[in-house]
Protein backbone atom coordinates (compact mmCIF):
# COMPACT_ATOMS: atom_id res chain seq x y z
CA UNK A 1 0.00 0.00 0.00
CA UNK A 2 1.45 3.48 -0.83
CA UNK A 3 1.90 5.74 1.84
CA UNK A 4 3.35 9.36 2.05
CA UNK A 5 6.88 10.25 3.65
CA UNK A 6 8.75 13.42 3.83
CA UNK A 7 12.32 13.32 2.74
CA UNK A 8 14.78 16.89 3.46
CA UNK A 9 11.25 18.74 2.98
CA UNK A 10 9.81 17.02 -0.10
CA UNK A 11 7.15 14.97 -0.46
CA UNK A 12 7.75 11.52 -1.36
CA UNK A 13 6.34 7.94 -1.99
CA UNK A 14 6.66 5.05 -0.18
CA UNK A 15 5.25 1.62 0.34
CA UNK A 16 4.00 -0.01 3.73
CA UNK A 17 6.64 -2.49 5.36
CA UNK A 18 9.85 -1.05 3.06
CA UNK A 19 12.60 -0.08 4.50
CA UNK A 20 13.59 4.05 4.32
CA UNK A 21 16.80 3.24 2.38
CA UNK A 22 14.91 1.37 -0.07
CA UNK A 23 12.40 3.99 -0.23
CA UNK A 24 15.28 6.87 -0.72
CA UNK A 25 17.07 4.49 -3.41
CA UNK A 26 13.93 4.03 -5.38
CA UNK A 27 13.84 7.93 -5.28
CA UNK A 28 17.00 8.78 -6.36
CA UNK A 29 18.62 9.75 -2.80
CA UNK A 30 21.85 8.10 -1.85
CA UNK A 31 22.68 6.64 1.32
CA UNK A 32 26.15 5.37 1.89
CA UNK A 33 26.07 2.37 3.20
CA UNK A 34 28.91 -0.40 4.00
CA UNK A 35 27.45 -3.64 5.09
CA UNK A 36 24.18 -3.22 3.24
CA UNK A 37 23.75 -5.67 -0.23
CA UNK A 38 20.64 -5.92 -2.15
CA UNK A 39 18.15 -8.68 -1.84
CA UNK A 40 20.16 -9.56 1.51
CA UNK A 41 18.11 -9.29 4.93
CA UNK A 42 19.35 -5.84 6.39
CA UNK A 43 22.45 -6.77 9.13
CA UNK A 44 22.71 -2.85 10.55
CA UNK A 45 26.03 -3.80 11.51
CA UNK A 46 28.14 -0.61 9.57
CA UNK A 47 25.29 2.07 10.90
CA UNK A 48 26.85 4.09 7.88
CA UNK A 49 23.26 4.57 6.37
CA UNK A 50 21.93 6.35 9.78
CA UNK A 51 19.10 8.83 9.32
CA UNK A 52 17.13 11.59 11.28
CA UNK A 53 13.46 10.99 11.90
CA UNK A 54 11.73 14.06 13.11
CA UNK A 55 11.03 13.54 16.95
CA UNK A 56 13.04 10.58 17.57
CA UNK A 57 15.67 11.43 19.97
CA UNK A 58 17.74 8.67 18.24
CA UNK A 59 19.14 8.36 14.53
CA UNK A 60 18.02 4.84 13.03
CA UNK A 61 19.67 2.79 10.30
CA UNK A 62 18.13 3.42 7.31
CA UNK A 63 18.73 -0.27 5.61
CA UNK A 64 16.37 -1.77 8.73
CA UNK A 65 14.13 0.63 9.47
CA UNK A 66 10.75 0.44 8.07
CA UNK A 67 8.76 3.51 7.00
CA UNK A 68 5.42 4.85 8.14
CA UNK A 69 2.82 7.31 6.65
CA UNK A 70 4.03 10.75 7.74
CA UNK A 71 7.40 10.30 8.75
CA UNK A 72 9.48 13.22 8.13
CA UNK A 73 13.34 12.11 7.51
CA UNK A 74 16.78 14.08 7.43
CA UNK A 75 19.40 12.46 5.40
CA UNK A 76 22.07 14.96 5.47
CA UNK A 77 21.97 17.23 8.81
CA UNK A 78 24.17 18.49 10.92
CA UNK A 79 24.13 15.19 13.56
CA UNK A 80 23.81 12.93 10.26
CA UNK A 81 26.73 14.03 8.88
CA UNK A 82 29.17 14.15 12.20
CA UNK A 83 27.56 10.58 13.02
CA UNK A 84 29.04 9.18 9.45
CA UNK A 85 31.99 11.06 9.69
CA UNK A 86 32.67 9.58 12.88
CA UNK A 87 32.12 6.40 12.40
CA UNK A 88 34.07 6.65 9.36
CA UNK A 89 37.07 7.95 11.90
CA UNK A 90 36.34 4.93 13.65
CA UNK A 91 37.28 2.87 10.73
CA UNK A 92 40.71 4.02 9.83
CA UNK A 93 41.81 4.13 13.76
CA UNK A 94 42.72 0.72 13.72
CA UNK A 95 43.46 0.60 9.75
CA UNK A 96 46.81 0.39 7.72
CA UNK A 97 47.96 3.66 6.18
CA UNK A 98 48.78 1.89 3.23
CA UNK A 99 46.33 3.51 0.51
CA UNK A 100 49.19 4.03 -2.01
CA UNK A 101 50.51 -0.11 -1.85
CA UNK A 102 47.12 -1.04 -1.59
CA UNK A 103 45.75 -2.95 -4.53
CA UNK A 104 42.23 -1.74 -4.02
CA UNK A 105 43.24 2.03 -4.31
CA UNK A 106 41.05 4.31 -5.94
CA UNK A 107 38.83 1.35 -6.09
CA UNK A 108 38.11 1.17 -1.95
CA UNK A 109 34.46 2.21 -0.64
CA UNK A 110 36.20 3.07 2.59
CA UNK A 111 38.92 5.89 0.88
CA UNK A 112 35.45 6.91 -1.01
CA UNK A 113 33.98 7.50 1.83
CA UNK A 114 36.65 9.43 3.53
CA UNK A 115 37.16 11.89 0.81
CA UNK A 116 33.41 12.02 0.76
CA UNK A 117 32.99 12.83 4.23
CA UNK A 118 35.91 15.46 4.15
CA UNK A 119 38.13 13.55 6.18
CA UNK A 120 41.44 14.86 6.14
CA UNK A 121 43.24 14.60 9.54
CA UNK A 122 43.44 11.71 12.36
CA UNK A 123 41.07 12.37 15.12
CA UNK A 124 41.05 9.36 16.72
CA UNK A 125 43.86 7.53 17.24
CA UNK A 126 43.21 3.47 18.25
CA UNK A 127 46.26 0.28 18.04
CA UNK A 128 46.42 -0.60 14.43
CA UNK A 129 45.62 -4.42 13.71
CA UNK A 130 48.47 -6.95 13.56
CA UNK A 131 47.57 -9.69 11.27
CA UNK A 132 49.54 -12.27 8.97
CA UNK A 133 48.51 -12.49 5.37
CA UNK A 134 47.15 -15.30 4.09
CA UNK A 135 48.45 -16.62 1.74
CA UNK A 136 47.54 -20.54 1.57
CA UNK A 137 45.37 -20.32 -0.89
CA UNK A 138 46.20 -20.62 -4.63
CA UNK A 139 43.20 -18.32 -5.80
CA UNK A 140 42.75 -15.82 -2.61
CA UNK A 141 44.89 -13.47 -0.61
CA UNK A 142 43.16 -12.66 3.04
CA UNK A 143 44.82 -9.45 4.33
CA UNK A 144 42.79 -9.01 7.54
CA UNK A 145 44.49 -5.98 8.70
CA UNK A 146 42.40 -4.36 6.20
CA UNK A 147 38.86 -5.58 7.04
CA UNK A 148 35.93 -3.24 8.73
CA UNK A 149 33.52 -6.37 9.84
CA UNK A 150 30.98 -5.59 7.40
CA UNK A 151 29.96 -8.75 6.91
CA UNK A 152 29.89 -9.04 3.49
CA UNK A 153 31.86 -11.52 2.54
CA UNK A 154 30.32 -13.57 5.67
CA UNK A 155 26.87 -13.49 4.29
CA UNK A 156 27.69 -13.89 0.06
CA UNK A 157 29.67 -17.70 1.44
CA UNK A 158 26.78 -18.80 3.12
CA UNK A 159 23.84 -17.26 1.31
CA UNK A 160 24.56 -17.31 -2.20
CA UNK A 161 27.46 -19.56 -2.56
CA UNK A 162 26.13 -22.08 0.24
CA UNK A 163 30.07 -22.87 1.68
CA UNK A 164 30.55 -21.33 4.47
CA UNK A 165 34.23 -20.92 4.59
CA UNK A 166 34.56 -18.25 6.60
CA UNK A 167 32.84 -16.92 9.57
CA UNK A 168 32.64 -14.23 12.68
CA UNK A 169 35.06 -15.14 15.27
CA UNK A 170 35.03 -13.84 18.92
CA UNK A 171 33.09 -11.05 20.33
CA UNK A 172 32.53 -7.47 21.43
CA UNK A 173 35.88 -5.90 20.40
CA UNK A 174 38.05 -8.85 19.67
CA UNK A 175 35.73 -9.73 16.65
CA UNK A 176 36.77 -10.77 13.50
CA UNK A 177 36.72 -12.79 10.14
CA UNK A 178 38.35 -15.25 9.32
CA UNK A 179 38.25 -19.23 8.74
CA UNK A 180 37.75 -21.91 11.15
CA UNK A 181 40.60 -21.92 14.13
CA UNK A 182 42.18 -19.62 12.16
CA UNK A 183 44.00 -21.59 9.96
CA UNK A 184 44.92 -20.94 6.05
CA UNK A 185 42.43 -20.56 3.31
CA UNK A 186 43.34 -23.43 2.10
CA UNK A 187 42.16 -25.49 4.62
CA UNK A 188 39.02 -23.99 4.78
CA UNK A 189 35.84 -25.42 2.48
CA UNK A 190 36.50 -22.53 0.02
CA UNK A 191 36.23 -23.26 -3.82
CA UNK A 192 38.06 -20.33 -4.88
CA UNK A 193 34.95 -18.70 -6.64
CA UNK A 194 35.99 -15.07 -5.44
CA UNK A 195 32.46 -13.66 -4.95
CA UNK A 196 33.48 -12.40 -1.58
CA UNK A 197 36.17 -10.37 -3.50
CA UNK A 198 33.97 -9.09 -5.55
CA UNK A 199 31.09 -7.86 -2.19
CA UNK A 200 34.27 -7.08 -0.13
CA UNK A 201 34.75 -2.43 0.11
CA UNK A 202 38.36 -2.74 0.86
CA UNK A 203 41.09 -4.79 0.07
CA UNK A 204 40.88 -7.39 2.42
CA UNK A 205 40.12 -9.94 -0.35
CA UNK A 206 41.79 -9.88 -3.39
CA UNK A 207 43.09 -12.68 -5.76
CA UNK A 208 46.61 -13.70 -5.86
CA UNK A 209 47.95 -11.86 -8.57
CA UNK A 210 50.08 -13.54 -11.25
CA UNK A 211 50.85 -10.32 -13.23
CA UNK A 212 54.31 -10.68 -12.53
CA UNK A 213 54.75 -13.44 -13.70
CA UNK A 214 53.13 -12.95 -16.85
CA UNK A 215 56.13 -9.71 -17.21
CA UNK A 216 58.97 -12.57 -16.35
CA UNK A 217 57.35 -14.68 -19.11
CA UNK A 218 57.46 -11.52 -21.55
CA UNK A 219 61.09 -11.66 -21.09
CA UNK A 220 61.63 -15.13 -22.02
CA UNK A 221 62.94 -14.81 -25.26
CA UNK A 222 63.41 -18.90 -25.41
CA UNK A 223 60.17 -19.69 -24.79
CA UNK A 224 56.96 -19.04 -26.85
CA UNK A 225 54.50 -17.13 -25.08
CA UNK A 226 50.58 -18.37 -25.96
CA UNK A 227 47.14 -16.78 -24.16
CA UNK A 228 43.80 -17.65 -24.31
CA UNK A 229 41.01 -15.12 -22.86
CA UNK A 230 37.57 -16.75 -21.89
CA UNK A 231 34.64 -16.09 -23.86
CA UNK A 232 32.98 -13.59 -21.46
CA UNK A 233 36.10 -11.61 -21.40
CA UNK A 234 35.85 -9.45 -24.58
CA UNK A 235 32.32 -8.34 -23.24
CA UNK A 236 33.42 -7.56 -19.75
CA UNK A 237 36.23 -4.65 -19.60
CA UNK A 238 35.24 -1.89 -22.34
CA UNK A 239 33.82 0.32 -19.57
CA UNK A 240 36.88 0.50 -18.20
CA UNK A 241 38.06 2.04 -21.19
CA UNK A 242 35.15 4.75 -21.82
CA UNK A 243 33.22 2.19 -23.82
CA UNK A 244 29.82 1.50 -23.45
CA UNK A 245 29.14 -1.72 -21.07
CA UNK A 246 29.03 -4.73 -22.60
CA UNK A 247 30.69 -3.72 -25.74
CA UNK A 248 32.80 -6.47 -27.06
CA UNK A 249 36.09 -5.24 -27.66
CA UNK A 250 37.39 -8.68 -29.18
CA UNK A 251 39.27 -7.75 -32.10
CA UNK A 252 40.87 -4.92 -29.49
CA UNK A 253 41.82 -7.16 -27.27
CA UNK A 254 44.20 -9.43 -29.69
CA UNK A 255 45.77 -6.71 -30.91
CA UNK A 256 46.39 -5.30 -27.11
CA UNK A 257 48.03 -8.70 -26.21
CA UNK A 258 49.77 -9.10 -29.35
CA UNK A 259 51.37 -5.48 -28.20
CA UNK A 260 51.98 -7.06 -24.59
CA UNK A 261 54.29 -9.37 -26.37
CA UNK A 262 52.70 -12.01 -26.50
CA UNK A 263 53.09 -14.37 -29.94
CA UNK A 264 50.08 -16.52 -30.13
CA UNK A 265 46.77 -15.52 -29.09
CA UNK A 266 44.02 -17.82 -29.08
CA UNK A 267 39.95 -17.11 -28.15
CA UNK A 268 38.78 -19.98 -25.24
CA UNK A 269 35.55 -20.12 -26.91
CA UNK A 270 37.09 -22.93 -29.37
CA UNK A 271 37.91 -24.78 -26.43
CA UNK A 272 34.13 -23.61 -25.52
CA UNK A 273 33.37 -25.79 -28.91
CA UNK A 274 35.61 -28.55 -28.28
CA UNK A 275 33.87 -28.62 -24.70
CA UNK A 276 30.78 -29.24 -26.20
CA UNK A 277 31.55 -31.87 -28.97
CA UNK A 278 32.90 -33.73 -26.35
CA UNK A 279 30.45 -33.41 -23.70
CA UNK A 280 27.19 -33.37 -26.01
CA UNK A 281 28.56 -37.02 -27.19
CA UNK A 282 29.19 -37.75 -22.92
CA UNK A 283 25.73 -36.83 -22.45
CA UNK A 284 23.96 -39.05 -25.29
CA UNK A 285 26.76 -42.39 -24.33
CA UNK A 286 25.07 -41.79 -20.80
CA UNK A 287 21.76 -41.46 -21.98
CA UNK A 288 21.91 -44.47 -24.74
CA UNK A 289 23.82 -46.65 -22.55
CA UNK A 290 21.72 -46.42 -19.76
CA UNK A 291 25.31 -44.71 -17.47
CA UNK A 292 24.88 -42.24 -14.92
CA UNK A 293 22.67 -39.68 -14.51
CA UNK A 294 21.94 -36.91 -14.58
CA UNK A 295 25.45 -35.48 -15.86
CA UNK A 296 26.61 -32.25 -14.34
CA UNK A 297 28.31 -29.94 -16.59
CA UNK A 298 32.10 -29.13 -15.52
CA UNK A 299 33.29 -26.18 -16.80
CA UNK A 300 32.97 -24.22 -13.76
CA UNK A 301 35.78 -25.28 -11.11
CA UNK A 302 34.56 -24.07 -7.96
CA UNK A 303 30.94 -25.92 -8.42
CA UNK A 304 33.63 -29.13 -9.08
CA UNK A 305 35.30 -28.59 -5.44
CA UNK A 306 32.21 -27.86 -4.21
CA UNK A 307 30.84 -31.59 -5.20
CA UNK A 308 34.21 -33.34 -4.44
CA UNK A 309 33.77 -31.19 -0.88
CA UNK A 310 30.33 -31.58 -0.40
CA UNK A 311 28.51 -34.30 -2.55
CA UNK A 312 31.27 -36.96 -3.03
CA UNK A 313 28.40 -39.42 -3.84
CA UNK A 314 27.64 -37.24 -6.97
CA UNK A 315 31.53 -36.98 -8.29
CA UNK A 316 30.40 -39.99 -11.04
CA UNK A 317 27.82 -37.42 -12.10
CA UNK A 318 30.55 -35.03 -13.17
CA UNK A 319 31.18 -34.59 -16.80
CA UNK A 320 34.39 -36.12 -17.09
CA UNK A 321 35.54 -32.92 -20.22
CA UNK A 322 37.84 -30.64 -18.90
CA UNK A 323 36.99 -27.35 -18.98
CA UNK A 324 37.34 -25.01 -21.83
CA UNK A 325 40.57 -23.42 -20.20
CA UNK A 326 42.04 -26.64 -19.65
CA UNK A 327 41.08 -28.08 -23.72
CA UNK A 328 42.39 -24.88 -24.79
CA UNK A 329 45.83 -25.06 -22.64
CA UNK A 330 45.68 -29.43 -23.46
CA UNK A 331 45.32 -28.74 -27.83
CA UNK A 332 48.19 -25.71 -27.50
CA UNK A 333 50.64 -27.86 -25.49
CA UNK A 334 49.76 -31.05 -28.25
CA UNK A 335 48.20 -30.25 -31.77
CA UNK A 336 49.10 -26.70 -31.69
CA UNK A 337 52.78 -27.75 -30.43
CA UNK A 338 53.25 -30.03 -32.84
CA UNK A 339 52.04 -28.15 -36.11
CA UNK A 340 54.22 -24.80 -35.31
CA UNK A 341 57.38 -27.51 -34.17
CA UNK A 342 57.14 -26.56 -30.79
CA UNK A 343 58.49 -28.48 -27.57
CA UNK A 344 55.18 -28.20 -25.02
CA UNK A 345 57.87 -27.87 -22.37
CA UNK A 346 59.12 -24.63 -24.54
CA UNK A 347 55.49 -22.80 -24.35
CA UNK A 348 54.25 -20.54 -21.31
CA UNK A 349 50.58 -21.13 -21.89
CA UNK A 350 48.63 -17.97 -19.80
CA UNK A 351 44.98 -17.66 -19.56
CA UNK A 352 42.74 -14.57 -18.95
CA UNK A 353 39.63 -15.91 -17.13
CA UNK A 354 36.79 -14.26 -15.21
CA UNK A 355 37.06 -16.54 -12.54
CA UNK A 356 39.72 -16.97 -9.47
CA UNK A 357 38.65 -20.58 -9.47
CA UNK A 358 40.58 -20.95 -12.57
CA UNK A 359 43.98 -20.87 -11.10
CA UNK A 360 43.44 -23.35 -8.59
CA UNK A 361 41.94 -25.48 -11.29
CA UNK A 362 45.30 -25.04 -13.87
CA UNK A 363 47.20 -26.67 -10.65
CA UNK A 364 44.95 -29.68 -10.52
CA UNK A 365 47.30 -32.62 -11.19
CA UNK A 366 45.28 -34.27 -13.97
CA UNK A 367 45.63 -31.02 -16.05
CA UNK A 368 48.28 -31.89 -17.79
CA UNK A 369 50.77 -34.39 -19.23
CA UNK A 370 54.01 -35.83 -18.50
CA UNK A 371 54.99 -33.05 -15.89
CA UNK A 372 53.93 -30.56 -18.84
CA UNK A 373 50.73 -28.36 -17.58
CA UNK A 374 47.96 -27.60 -19.82
CA UNK A 375 48.36 -23.87 -18.28
CA UNK A 376 51.28 -22.07 -16.76
CA UNK A 377 49.51 -19.15 -15.08
CA UNK A 378 46.09 -18.32 -15.11
CA UNK A 379 44.59 -14.29 -14.53
CA UNK A 380 41.82 -12.80 -13.82
CA UNK A 381 39.88 -9.95 -16.34
CA UNK A 382 41.56 -7.20 -13.29
CA UNK A 383 44.48 -8.75 -13.90
CA UNK A 384 44.57 -7.91 -17.56
CA UNK A 385 43.36 -4.56 -17.10
CA UNK A 386 45.97 -3.79 -14.97
CA UNK A 387 48.33 -5.27 -17.61
CA UNK A 388 47.19 -3.21 -20.37
CA UNK A 389 47.24 -0.22 -18.48
CA UNK A 390 50.68 -0.94 -17.56
CA UNK A 391 51.85 -1.45 -21.04
CA UNK A 392 50.48 2.05 -21.56
CA UNK A 393 47.95 0.37 -24.92
CA UNK A 394 45.18 3.21 -25.80
CA UNK A 395 42.25 0.36 -26.42
CA UNK A 396 40.50 3.12 -28.15
CA UNK A 397 42.91 4.01 -31.10
CA UNK A 398 44.46 0.59 -31.69
CA UNK A 399 43.04 -1.50 -34.88
CA UNK A 400 41.53 -4.52 -33.97
CA UNK A 401 43.26 -7.79 -35.19
CA UNK A 402 42.08 -11.60 -35.47
CA UNK A 403 43.21 -14.30 -32.77
CA UNK A 404 45.79 -16.90 -34.87
CA UNK A 405 44.80 -20.29 -36.30
CA UNK A 406 44.68 -23.49 -36.21
CA UNK A 407 42.02 -22.05 -33.60
CA UNK A 408 40.97 -19.06 -35.12
CA UNK A 409 37.40 -19.72 -35.83
CA UNK A 410 34.60 -20.80 -32.96
CA UNK A 411 30.50 -20.49 -33.03
CA UNK A 412 28.60 -18.19 -30.96
CA UNK A 413 27.09 -21.03 -29.40
CA UNK A 414 30.68 -21.42 -27.83
CA UNK A 415 30.33 -17.32 -27.19
CA UNK A 416 27.53 -17.53 -25.20
CA UNK A 417 29.16 -19.74 -22.27
CA UNK A 418 29.78 -16.89 -20.41
CA UNK A 419 26.06 -16.49 -19.41
CA UNK A 420 24.29 -18.80 -17.18
CA UNK A 421 22.38 -21.55 -19.30
CA UNK A 422 24.49 -20.77 -22.07
CA UNK A 423 26.71 -24.40 -21.79
CA UNK A 424 23.17 -25.82 -21.89
CA UNK A 425 22.13 -24.18 -24.76
CA UNK A 426 25.17 -24.92 -26.95
CA UNK A 427 24.93 -28.30 -25.88
CA UNK A 428 21.65 -29.07 -26.67
CA UNK A 429 22.64 -27.49 -29.88
CA UNK A 430 25.13 -30.22 -30.75
CA UNK A 431 23.26 -33.12 -28.98
CA UNK A 432 20.16 -32.59 -31.05
CA UNK A 433 21.67 -32.88 -34.33
CA UNK A 434 23.81 -35.72 -33.13
CA UNK A 435 20.66 -37.26 -32.00
CA UNK A 436 18.60 -36.61 -35.20
CA UNK A 437 20.96 -36.01 -37.74
CA UNK A 438 19.21 -32.17 -37.65
CA UNK A 439 19.23 -28.81 -37.17
CA UNK A 440 17.24 -27.51 -34.19
CA UNK A 441 14.81 -25.06 -36.60
CA UNK A 442 15.48 -22.31 -33.44
CA UNK A 443 18.20 -22.21 -32.27
CA UNK A 444 17.44 -19.73 -28.91
CA UNK A 445 16.53 -22.32 -26.57
CA UNK A 446 14.69 -19.32 -23.71
CA UNK A 447 13.93 -21.93 -21.07
CA UNK A 448 17.34 -22.24 -20.13
CA UNK A 449 18.10 -18.35 -20.66
CA UNK A 450 17.84 -15.46 -17.83
CA UNK A 451 18.84 -15.07 -14.38
CA UNK A 452 16.89 -16.95 -12.17
CA UNK A 453 19.03 -18.80 -9.78
CA UNK A 454 17.02 -22.48 -10.93
CA UNK A 455 15.62 -22.87 -14.12
CA UNK A 456 14.17 -26.09 -15.42
CA UNK A 457 12.88 -27.39 -18.56
CA UNK A 458 11.76 -30.50 -20.92
CA UNK A 459 13.07 -30.98 -24.32
CA UNK A 460 11.47 -32.69 -26.87
CA UNK A 461 14.37 -34.22 -29.05
CA UNK A 462 12.60 -37.01 -31.00
CA UNK A 463 9.40 -39.57 -30.67
CA UNK A 464 11.54 -41.25 -28.20
CA UNK A 465 13.33 -39.33 -25.87
CA UNK A 466 12.62 -35.83 -23.88
CA UNK A 467 15.62 -34.85 -21.94
CA UNK A 468 15.00 -33.27 -18.90
CA UNK A 469 17.57 -30.10 -17.89
CA UNK A 470 18.12 -28.13 -15.13
CA UNK A 471 20.33 -24.79 -15.12
CA UNK A 472 21.44 -23.48 -11.91
CA UNK A 473 23.08 -20.12 -11.26
CA UNK A 474 24.73 -19.57 -7.93
CA UNK A 475 26.06 -22.04 -6.51
CA UNK A 476 24.08 -21.75 -3.09
CA UNK A 477 20.98 -22.88 -5.37
CA UNK A 478 22.12 -26.15 -6.12
CA UNK A 479 21.92 -28.00 -2.15
CA UNK A 480 18.29 -28.82 -2.56
CA UNK A 481 18.33 -29.97 -6.26
CA UNK A 482 20.94 -32.41 -5.04
CA UNK A 483 18.50 -33.30 -2.39
CA UNK A 484 15.42 -34.24 -4.76
CA UNK A 485 17.75 -36.24 -7.02
CA UNK A 486 18.88 -38.20 -4.02
CA UNK A 487 15.29 -38.79 -2.69
CA UNK A 488 14.33 -39.85 -6.54
CA UNK A 489 12.21 -36.47 -6.89
CA UNK A 490 13.59 -35.35 -9.66
CA UNK A 491 14.49 -37.29 -13.23
CA UNK A 492 16.77 -34.38 -15.03
CA UNK A 493 18.96 -35.94 -17.48
CA UNK A 494 21.66 -32.83 -17.60
CA UNK A 495 22.79 -29.82 -15.11
CA UNK A 496 24.38 -26.95 -16.13
CA UNK A 497 26.21 -25.28 -12.32
CA UNK A 498 27.81 -21.61 -12.68
CA UNK A 499 28.51 -20.71 -9.01
CA UNK A 500 28.76 -17.25 -9.59
CA UNK A 501 25.09 -15.69 -10.12
CA UNK A 502 24.55 -15.03 -13.65
CA UNK A 503 27.61 -16.27 -14.75
CA UNK A 504 31.05 -16.16 -16.10
CA UNK A 505 30.03 -12.56 -16.74
CA UNK A 506 29.58 -12.09 -13.06
CA UNK A 507 32.63 -14.23 -12.30
CA UNK A 508 34.77 -13.82 -9.31
CA UNK A 509 37.34 -12.37 -11.43
CA UNK A 510 35.54 -9.30 -13.23
CA UNK A 511 36.14 -5.50 -12.46
CA UNK A 512 34.62 -4.95 -8.56
CA UNK A 513 32.22 -2.19 -8.22
CA UNK A 514 29.34 -2.74 -11.08
CA UNK A 515 25.91 -3.00 -11.06
CA UNK A 516 23.46 -5.21 -11.70
CA UNK A 517 23.04 -3.40 -15.52
CA UNK A 518 26.79 -4.09 -16.37
CA UNK A 519 25.99 -7.81 -15.81
CA UNK A 520 22.64 -7.50 -18.12
CA UNK A 521 24.65 -5.71 -20.50
CA UNK A 522 27.12 -8.27 -21.15
CA UNK A 523 24.75 -11.04 -21.01
CA UNK A 524 22.75 -9.18 -23.87
CA UNK A 525 26.05 -8.45 -26.01
CA UNK A 526 26.97 -11.94 -25.72
CA UNK A 527 23.35 -13.27 -26.62
CA UNK A 528 23.52 -10.39 -29.82
CA UNK A 529 26.73 -11.90 -31.00
CA UNK A 530 24.69 -15.21 -31.13
CA UNK A 531 22.09 -13.59 -32.99
CA UNK A 532 24.28 -12.03 -35.68
CA UNK A 533 26.66 -14.53 -36.72
CA UNK A 534 26.41 -17.14 -39.07
CA UNK A 535 28.21 -20.35 -37.37
CA UNK A 536 25.85 -20.93 -34.24
CA UNK A 537 26.56 -24.29 -33.45
CA UNK A 538 29.81 -26.11 -32.36
CA UNK A 539 29.85 -29.08 -34.75
CA UNK A 540 29.84 -26.70 -37.79
CA UNK A 541 33.01 -24.87 -36.73
CA UNK A 542 35.55 -25.37 -39.43
CA UNK A 543 38.39 -25.50 -37.55
CA UNK A 544 37.06 -28.09 -35.25
CA UNK A 545 36.11 -30.19 -37.44
CA UNK A 546 39.37 -30.40 -39.19
CA UNK A 547 41.18 -30.93 -35.49
CA UNK A 548 38.67 -34.01 -35.26
CA UNK A 549 39.55 -35.07 -38.84
CA UNK A 550 43.13 -34.91 -38.00
CA UNK A 551 44.28 -35.40 -34.66
CA UNK A 552 41.64 -36.58 -32.30
CA UNK A 553 39.25 -38.52 -34.99
CA UNK A 554 35.99 -38.41 -33.23
CA UNK A 555 34.36 -37.17 -29.68
CA UNK A 556 35.63 -39.27 -26.72
CA UNK A 557 38.49 -41.71 -28.86
CA UNK A 558 41.20 -42.50 -27.02
CA UNK A 559 43.20 -39.73 -27.84
CA UNK A 560 40.21 -37.42 -26.56
CA UNK A 561 39.81 -39.30 -23.95
CA UNK A 562 43.94 -38.88 -23.10
CA UNK A 563 44.06 -35.14 -23.75
CA UNK A 564 40.37 -33.65 -22.88
CA UNK A 565 38.98 -35.36 -20.11
CA UNK A 566 39.48 -35.86 -16.59
CA UNK A 567 38.73 -37.01 -13.31
CA UNK A 568 37.82 -36.35 -9.62
CA UNK A 569 38.34 -37.16 -5.96
CA UNK A 570 36.55 -36.89 -2.75
CA UNK A 571 38.11 -34.02 -0.98
CA UNK A 572 38.19 -33.68 2.98
CA UNK A 573 37.54 -30.15 4.47
CA UNK A 574 40.20 -30.06 7.39
CA UNK A 575 38.52 -27.48 9.68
Amino acid sequence: MSIQIEVNGKKLEAFEGETILTALKRNGIRVPTLCHMNDFIPSGACRLCVVEIVGNPRLVSSCSFPVSDGMKILTNSPRVIESRKTIIELLLSNHPDDCLYCIRNNNCELQSLAKEYHVIERRIHGNKNSFKLDHSSTSIVRDPEKCILCGRCVRVCEETIGVSAIEYINRGSKTLIGTTMQKGLNTSSCVNCGQCIMVCPTGALTEKNQTHMVQDALQQKDKTLVVQYAPSISVSIAEEFGMAPGTDINGLLNAALRKMGFKYVFDTTFGADLTIMEEASELIQRITEGKTLPMFTSCCPAWVKYIEEFAPDFIDNLSTCKSPQQMTGAVIKSYFAEQSNLKPEDIISVSIMPCTAKKFEMQRETMGRNGVKDVDIAITTRELIELIHLHGIDMKTIQPEITDSPMGVRSSAGKIFGATGGVMEAALRTAYKKITGEELVDFKINAVRGFEGRKEAKIKINDDLEVGVAVISGLGNVRALLDEIRNGKNDVHFIEVMTCPGGCVAGGGQRIGVDRSFIEARTKSLYDIDDRETIKVSHKNPEIIELYDNYFGHPLSHKSHELLHTCYMERDVLL
